[in-house]
């Protein structure tokens, strides 16, 4: 008896058991994607005004102690930015940038991490996350004016954090680079058995880079316990969103590199602690990477090097700005009953007389000379970088004008 071939339908002839996986067949030609596609909501807990969303999933809801806590982070952040900003155009140190609108976004999503197993790998603008974790005012300050007391010996430019003590790489400038470091990271701990998850923080502008692909591709494929928070806050310097590319943003990608994305309010603390956390237990559950878009503003300019009303008007920053997320979230505080006026004047009286404190004192301890950018590379310091210090010093004797006056020529 002749077998018959397979009949449509029978579950053989309808699918390709192709290397990639099991794809169906179709009789219709149409194309996937395009300019026109439903773009994916953003889930959100509290609006824009500090009220309940009825009916937002709340999976961990916030207490009175955490609730306390992320206002007075953001708060303290919000403070520090400002006077950090101020110190910078006094030229007490070369460069700043701010978390201006993103608060939220950066304090909420530390909020959800553990601190000290979960390794953060930040672009730049998350300082807040430092801070959530107990680095000092002074610490900061420290590093800004890259004093002696700096564990960088100021070898770093400004902003340019980074502790051990508190699982947080130091910062590196080129944008996307930390994104293979987390997931290399993260691979580690997925090796040695560990519960923890590694976090790369990134802009929709470093999205573009090609380190975003390999670094999404790669934690995909080796099912890497490592979350992708992107702050989505509408600008890539003086590029806006709209410019940088035509589809779905950046949430859109995860399902495309086989990973779980949500889209968050960026504004909303409570809405990117619950998304975090969930994709967290998630990602070391299952051991797979998760990527969180948070839509957030730069209410700010992108730096002290930049002027952003060349490329924006003065209407659409004066609207995002009257969303800010840390009065937003204040409101929700109030509408609870455990945020009072009185809380408030104090938190933001004793929170601007630390920093300045902070930023005195640092300004007091002397800066490490000039001689130290040649060592902590080789335990002996090899013959012709010995050459090159004792050049530079000599150099730097001759035309002492060219160092800033507080840096040693030794």
């Amino acid at each position: 008896m002749t077998a018959r071939p397979p009949a449509r339908g029978d579950g053989l002839a309808d699918v390709m058991h192709h290397p990639s996986g099991k794809i169906a067949y179709t009789g219709e030609l149409s194309f996937a994607g395009g300019p026109n596609v439903t773009r994916m909501p953003s889930y959100r807990t509290i609006d824009s005004a500090g009220r309940e969303v009825e009916g937002a999933a709340l999976p961990y809801p916030l207490d009175r102690v955490l609730a306390t806590r992320l206002y007075t982070t953001m708060a303290t952040l919000q403070t520090m930015d400002t006077l950090f900003y101020e110190a910078q155009r006094q030229g007490r140190f070369s460069f700043y940038l701010t978390s201006a609108g993103e608060e939220a976004t950066v304090v909420g999503s530390a909020a959800a991490l553990h601190d000290t197993q979960d390794w953060v790998f930040a672009q730049y603008r998350e300082q807040g996350v430092l801070l959530w974790r107990g680095f000092t005012l002074r610490q900061f300050a420290d590093q800004l004016l890259g004093n002696e007391l700096e564990a960088g010996k100021g070898r770093q430019m400004p902003i340019h954090y980074g502790s051990a003590a508190h699982a947080y790489q130091t910062i590196s400038s080129p944008l996307a680079t930390q994104m293979p470091h987390a997931v290399g990271a993260g691979y580690a701990l997925k090796l040695g058995g560990a519960r923890a998850v590694t976090v790369a923080y990134f802009g929709e502008g470093a999205s573009s880079e090609g380190d975003a692909h390999a670094a999404f591709n790669f934690a995909a494929t080796l099912s890497v316990p490592c979350l992708f928070i992107c702050r989505n806050n509408g600008y890539a310097i003086s590029t806006p969103a709209n410019e940088q590319f035509k589809g779905d943003g950046v949430a859109a990608r995860g399902p495309m590199y086989g990973m779980s994305a949500v889209r968050v309010d960026g504004g909303d603390a409570r809405a990117v602690y619950n998304a975090v956390r969930a994709a967290r237990e998630t990602a070391i559950a299952e051991s797979r990477p998760m990527l969180i878009e948070c839509m957030s503003y730069r209410s700010g300019h992108h730096s002290t090097s930049d002027d952003s009303t060349r490329y924006r008007t003065a209407d659409e920053m004066r609207s995002w700005r009257s969303r800010d997320p840390v009065t937003r979230f204040r409101a929700w505080m109030e509408g609870q009953g455990w945020w009072a006026a009185g809380d408030e004047a104090a938190l933001r009286t004793a929170a601007r007389k630390q920093v300045l404190e902070a930023l005195d004192a640092a300004a007091c301890v002397p800066k490490n000379p000039l001689s130290t950018m040649f060592t902590d590379v080789y335990a002996d310091v090899p013959w012709h970088l010995r050459e090159q210090m004792q050049d530079t010093v000599e150099f730097a004797s001759r035309h002492p004008g060219l160092l800033p006056p507080d840096v040693p020529i030794k």
